[in-house]
């Protein structure tokens, strides 16, 4: 990992004005497709429930069911049926916007009003019934009074069973069907894999009669998203004709199991790529921590003239926070602006998120009060938010205020507020929200609500509360739920309960280098050096890896990373000077190093200088160097901060008068006046 980079080029993006251009103007965008905003980017086929187009030869349909004569040419009757003709394609399409639009009850009064009316707009009724859930019988009923069905009639009511009834209902009405085209194998190998039942979509998908790029696709699509990606490989290398599905489809394989040269590869041999394809590609990087190329793809996806969705930003945002980046974030924030998405309300919770990860909680409060619709997500966000930097009791009051506007609380909702509870020390109302998951609101504790009690009570120093809670679990526990006890361990030196714990992690993850850290910790602490040596010695046997302690800050759009002891930075020198300044100032106010956080068995002074030297401080005292006075100097750090480090920075801040907001992989701790936010309860 370099240890600066810059990324001055991410912080600059040019945005293009196709975002600012009214309808009528028609620029030459890129030699991409650009597909309308409002379509479907990921679509191959005309979905069967609304027809492209109307056939050519139109069967009109007398509500009375009654056959009409034929009037012999240029008759008053011919112009009659002219104009009958002419009512029923306008009312056809009446009825296919409102069906868009959502507005059933609408085209419902346009379809009984209809003295004529065409297998095209039963279909359209159909479909409309087919995408309200809970229409099943509404849409059977409909469909069995069609005087002509035809394969979309038969379509349209399979997709209805496979989105009201399941699968099996569905298999069932497709071997009723008497006729079936290529989009009725389709429907129903989608169905399939959509349920994870890849051996039935294999058996239709071998004795369908006719393969179209869809078929390959749904094939492809299924395999990757079960996790069988060997099979889509095998099925994408044979597949006659490719489609951006398929290709998208195996950029997410290849993303989902790490394998991202392979993505790479596939996404520059892409014929044609559309919104789909880059959200991918953007996804796939911030998810396996390269969030920096995926926010290269995003500038580069938005200089193409590609309009970007929720999706896209919400990858976009996540990769901001992943490296606490604020000020692209807020470009992108401006680029929303720009849009239609910004009255959307995925991707103003994921603004929101990206302002609370990235440390400026006044930003996100402001921009959840300014959002019109607010759904659970966006609730959650605000609630983590607060629990993240320790502000429990405004996280716990807009809980009370998200029950009282009638947003339902979910699993989420209560991860956020026994953080809340664990951040700020409310160990009994914790236990209360715990209790209260189940018995008032339906939901049931999941592993990751037992890991923050477990953290509440071993934070609170009851240990053994902690164990006998961990007993009590319907499930097995996982092995955060031990790292978390472990952790508690260290803190309160109990060297029976942490050696339990480190036993039961490693039982879990024999290669997991936290619970071995954690122990050698705990032996550090206690002086036990024979045993942090032996600790030592069975992860080198074991080959396992710390993962190495850095921190980061971003100075005038350049991210400087640090490492415990640095000896690369070019302004090393500068820094020392500046942090033996700052140490000699400390001691007169007071400060006495922790040495119990200097693991390693040498002399006290130097213990002293390894603590001083820690990537923390390094990252502070380069900021007090270059950031102006009266701007918060943010610092990021992707291990737990350390106590002595903690102790040091509340001198600093008070000693130089500066606000220093630092986030570790738990929360967020604001020092202000020698005070932390935390209440050292952390």
């Amino acid at each position: 990992m370099h240890h600066f980079r810059n990324t001055k080029g991410l912080h600059s993006l040019s945005f293009p004005k196709i975002f600012l251009q009214t309808k009528h103007q028609n620029p030459s965008l890129s030699t991409f497709t650009i597909r309308h905003p409002d379509a479907n980017p990921n679509r191959e086929a005309v979905s069967a429930n609304f027809p492209s187009q109307y056939p050519e030869k139109t069967h009109l349909v007398p509500s009375s069911n009654m056959t009409k004569t034929t009037s012999p040419v240029f008759s008053k009757s011919a112009l009659s049926d002219q104009r009958e003709y002419c009512d029923v394609v306008s009312s056809n399409k009446m009825i296919t916007n409102y069906i868009r639009a959502g507005d059933l009850d609408s085209a419902l009064r346009v379809f009984e009003n209809m003295t004529v009316k065409t297998t095209v707009t039963w279909n359209s009724i159909l479909a409309g019934y087919s995408k309200k859930p809970g229409k099943l019988k509404e849409a059977r009923q409909l469909f069995d009074n069609i005087p002509e069905p035809d394969t979309v009639s038969f379509n349209t009511m399979l997709a209805c069973y496979l989105h009201n009834s399941g699968i099996e209902p569905a298999s069932g009405f497709f071997n009723q069907m008497p006729v079936k085209d290529i989009a009725s194998w389709n429907t129903m190998i989608s169905g399939f894999a959509q349920n994870g039942m890849m051996v039935e979509a294999r058996e239709l998908f071998l004795i369908m009669p006719e393969k179209n790029s869809v078929s390959w696709s749904a094939m492809i699509s299924g395999y990757v998203d079960s996790g069988d990606l060997d099979s889509a490989v095998e099925l994408f290398r044979v597949a006659p004709v490719k489609s951006v599905v398929a290709w998208t489809a195996m950029i997410t394989g290849y993303m989902k199991f790490g394998k991202v040269e392979l993505a790479e590869k596939l996404f520059g041999e892409v014929p044609v790529k559309n919104l789909v394809t880059w959200n991918a590609m953007i996804a796939g990087y911030v998810e396996n921590c390269q969030a920096e190329d995926g926010l290269k793809v995003f500038k580069t996806m938005v200089e193409f003239g590609i309009r970007p969705n929720p999706s896209s930003l919400s990858s976009v945002l996540l990769g901001c926070s992943s490296l606490s980046a604020l000020q692209l974030g807020k470009q992108v924030h401006q680029l929303t602006c720009k849009l239609p998405l910004y009255y959307d309300t995925t991707a103003g919770t994921s603004l929101i998120s990206m302002y609370c990860k990235c440390g400026s909680l006044e930003d996100a409060w402001k921009l959840f009060l300014e959002m019109p619709r607010k759904d659970v997500v966006t609730w959650n966000a605000m609630i983590s938010g607060y629990a993240q930097h320790g502000v429990g009791e405004k996280a716990l009051w807009l809980f009370d205020k998200m029950r009282d506007e009638g947003a339902r609380p979910d699993w989420i909702t209560f991860v956020a507020v026994l953080s809340a509870c664990n951040h700020s020390g409310l160990v009994d109302l914790g236990v209360q929200y715990f209790d209260s998951m189940l018995r008032d609101y339906g939901v049931e504790a999941k592993p990751d609500h037992y890991t923050c009690m477990v953290d509440l009570l071993g934070r609170a120093g009851k240990l053994v509360e902690a164990v006998d809670l961990i007993k009590k679990m319907h499930f097995k526990p996982h092995s955060a739920i031990f790292g978390t006890l472990l952790g508690a361990c260290r803190i309160h030196k109990n060297l029976e309960l942490a050696e339990f714990a480190a036993k039961n992690l490693l039982d879990l993850d024999s290669r997991s280098a936290a619970g071995y850290v954690q122990l050698a910790n705990v032996y550090a602490a206690m002086n036990r050096w024979d045993h942090v040596a032996r600790v030592r010695r069975l992860m080198k046997d074991n080959k396992v890896v710390k993962t190495p302690g850095y921190s980061w800050i971003e100075v005038k759009s350049v991210v400087h990373e640090f490492r415990s002891g640095d000896r690369v930075h070019p302004e090393l020198d500068s820094i020392h000077k500046k942090l033996n300044e700052l140490e000699q100032k400390m001691k007169l106010a007071g400060y006495v190093p922790d040495l119990e956080y200097a693991l390693h068995d040498v002399g006290e002074e130097q213990k002293e200088q390894l603590l001083l030297k820690h990537s923390e401080k390094l990252a502070i005292a380069f900021g007090l160097m270059k950031i102006p006075l009266g701007t918060p100097i943010h610092v990021f750090k992707n291990l737990r901060v350390c106590g002595d480090c903690h102790r040091a920075t509340k001198y600093i801040s008070s000693i130089e008068g500066r606000e220093i907001i630092v986030r570790d992989t738990t929360r967020f701790h604001h020092f202000r006046g020698g005070i932390c936010s935390c209440g050292d309860y952390w």
